[in-house]
């Protein structure tokens, strides 16, 4: 899950507000997985992103990032997409957005398949189908498409960090892919 600051560039809690923060209570968080999709709707790619961790580890992630005071969770998504994918993505994102599932976060491992060791954090899960031209931004290095079966081999769901494997299993059994 990566840091977040708002329109006009600063951050929207200090380092050490977020941290308090992070200690007294879950923090609202979004994931979208982003999808190529053909002319009848079904799904040829997946996208995951390469990014460097605050351990200093190179893994695959989702889009993600947090929720905003008073932000809808359409533009937090709309926020974290054009983030990550650039601003020509075009991501087709309702009006309505439904997650897929939720997933939570504990600073305590095993506690569910998802890891954030810095926080309790809980994430609506979103398949996102994009279709124009990405160019990763900010901590992003580069956007990676993995067919469906790519994306399920063993030594990519490895890559992924924080238990984001089990978020693109669910999101290609809720897709029927």
């Amino acid at each position: 899950m990566t840091e977040v600051t708002n329109s006009s560039g600063s951050q929207w809690l200090s380092r050490e507000e977020m941290d308090a923060a992070r200690e007294r209570l879950p923090i609202l968080y979004v994931d979208a997985v982003p999808v190529r999709v053909d002319d009848h709707g079904v799904v040829t790619a997946v996208g995951l992103l390469l990014r460097i961790g605050e351990d200093g580890q190179v893994k695959r992630a989702l889009v993600s990032g947090r929720v905003l005071y008073h932000e809808r969770v359409r533009s937090a998504l709309l926020r974290h997409l054009e983030k990550d994918l650039g601003p020509l993505a075009l991501p087709r994102v309702p009006a309505a957005p439904q997650p897929f599932t939720i997933a939570e976060y504990f600073p305590t491992p095993g506690v569910t398949p998802f890891h954030d060791p810095r926080q309790h954090a809980v994430s609506l899960a979103y398949v996102v189908p994009v279709e124009g031209d990405c160019a990763p931004q900010q901590d992003a290095l580069e956007l990676t498409w993995f067919t469906p079966d790519e994306v399920r081999e063993a030594a990519v769901l490895a890559e992924l960090a924080n238990g984001q494997s089990a978020l693109v299993v669910q999101a290609l059994a809720h897709l029927g892919v």
